[in-house]
């Protein structure tokens, strides 16, 4: 086999690559002197054998290099996702027992408001509250802690449900209360009392559906409960009067006053003047005649001064 390579003209003659020796010759281009080699057989089997333990050995190696590189960057990733997913789990634990505080917080003002309110002290179908956050291993999966929160914003939506509940059984108590008649209308004494009695016009028994309290003219009267004034005017029977209705029923009548301090369709609320004590329509003196009618039956205002 013949070949120019490097400025030298090569000659390589060799048998089989099994045979015991091979010659190489070299002819140079400007030196007529031809060198000869001999290599035993053995020597070309061991360097081929060699190259080829080499080059499986650097394959080996290469891949095996490539392959750890790969594993480490994918488990400084895992150790990273890993990191990320513990303190997420971490706070979720503290998101969740901070709610749950808040749930127990809640299940007690609202056992306390009940309480206070006269109401059903532990209503049916309500998740009470607890003693304390159950152990939650931070190293659980999220789906596991995940149906825990899921749960317990079930009772808290529970809860605010009974919580609007509460709200409204308190805010009609309040109105309730405050659309109640109580209190005295004006600072003065009794001369005559609910019932039946003695026409002081005609001397027939008849029904007094009121309170007749004496005061001096001018005297402050108030209304006695929140509502609406629906009438303020005069009447030949009432004299000068005022009707306020509170809602709930409840309607109070201020007559015989000698100024009116309010016009119809006025809010007002429990203590505000409205009219001051007179002697107009059929009246004997200076006084006020207070009537409460519930469900427009007339009812003693004796039980609520």
């Amino acid at each position: 086999m013949f070949g120019v390579g490097s400025g030298l003209i090569y000659k390589v003659s060799f048998g089989v690559i099994l045979a015991k020796r091979f010659s190489v010759i070299f002819f140079p281009e400007n030196d007529n002197k031809v060198r000869h080699f001999r290599i035993h057989g053995w020597m070309l089997r061991a360097s081929l054998g060699f190259c080829l333990v080499f080059i499986g050995l650097f394959t080996f190696f290469a891949y095996s290099f490539f392959n750890l590189t790969i594993d480490n960057d994918e488990l400084h990733h895992l150790r990273s996702e890993t990191s990320q997913q513990r303190q997420t789990l971490y706070r979720l634990v503290a998101d969740f027992e901070g709610v749950q505080q808040q749930m127990n917080d809640l299940v007690a003002t609202e056992a306390r408001v009940r309480q206070l309110a006269n109401l059903e002290t532990i209503p049916q179908g309500l998740p009470v509250a607890i003693g304390g956050l159950a152990k939650t291993d931070p190293t659980e999966t999220v789906s596991a802690i995940q149906r825990q929160i899921n749960k317990l914003q079930v009772d808290i939506e529970l809860r605010r449900h009974s919580q609007e509940n509460v709200r409204n059984l308190l805010n009609d108590h309040v109105s309730l209360r405050r659309a109640t008649p109580k209190g005295w209308p004006t600072k003065g004494w009794l001369t005559s009392y609910f019932g039946m009695r003695k026409s002081p016009f005609t001397g027939r028994r008849v029904m007094h559906e009121g309170l007749d309290i004496a005061a001096n003219t001018g005297t402050p009267v108030v209304a006695t409960a929140d509502g609406i004034v629906v009438r303020a005017n005069y009447c030949p029977d009432y004299g000068k009067i005022v009707v306020i209705d509170h809602g709930y029923g409840y309607r109070t009548i201020f007559g015989h006053n000698s100024k009116l301090l309010v016009k119809t369709g006025q809010k007002i609320e429990r203590g505000d003047m409205i009219a001051q004590v007179g002697n107009t329509g059929q009246s004997t003196g200076s006084h006020l005649h207070y009537e409460m009618r519930l469900n427009g039956v007339p009812i003693d205002p004796r039980k609520t001064l």
